[in-house]
């Protein structure tokens, strides 16, 4: 099994940066997509940024594209999300996730499913003060 940690949440100004780690035991062995999902109150959870392990390519969300970074470490053992320019409506909590899809090149259509995903780590929460 793949566990997750999430880790890095908190309360940041408009406009500055926060950075979100996850690490886990299994990426690459037995997830091949990880990515980061946030629900903000009374809105359903939906995909940030997702990445493929192998070729780590990294795909995102229109809402945080250009502002939001998603990567893992060499040793495949770390995703991080670099958030920049924060902005109150990311203000929500955020999960990281760990999933295998069948063939890679479904990574970038299929890494926005939560469906997609079988593992979870807790929840991180962001609050963005204005």
């Amino acid at each position: 099994d793949v566990q997750l940690q999430a880790s890095g949440g908190g309360l940041v100004q408009v406009g500055k940066s926060l950075r979100l780690s996850c690490a886990g035991s299994g990426f690459g062995t037995e997830a091949n997509v990880v990515g980061w999902f946030r629900q903000a109150p009374g809105k359903e959870r939906e995909a940030v940024a997702w990445l493929g392990v192998s070729d780590t390519s990294a795909y995102y969300s229109d809402s945080v594209k250009g502002r939001f970074t998603i990567s893992i470490d060499s040793a495949k053992t770390t995703v991080e999300l670099q958030m920049n320019g924060v902005e109150p409506e990311d203000t929500a909590v955020y999960y990281c996730a760990a999933g295998r899809v069948i063939n890679e090149w479904l990574i970038e259509r299929a890494g926005q499913r939560a469906v997609i995903y079988k593992y979870w780590g807790k929840g991180t929460q962001v609050t963005v003060s204005s």
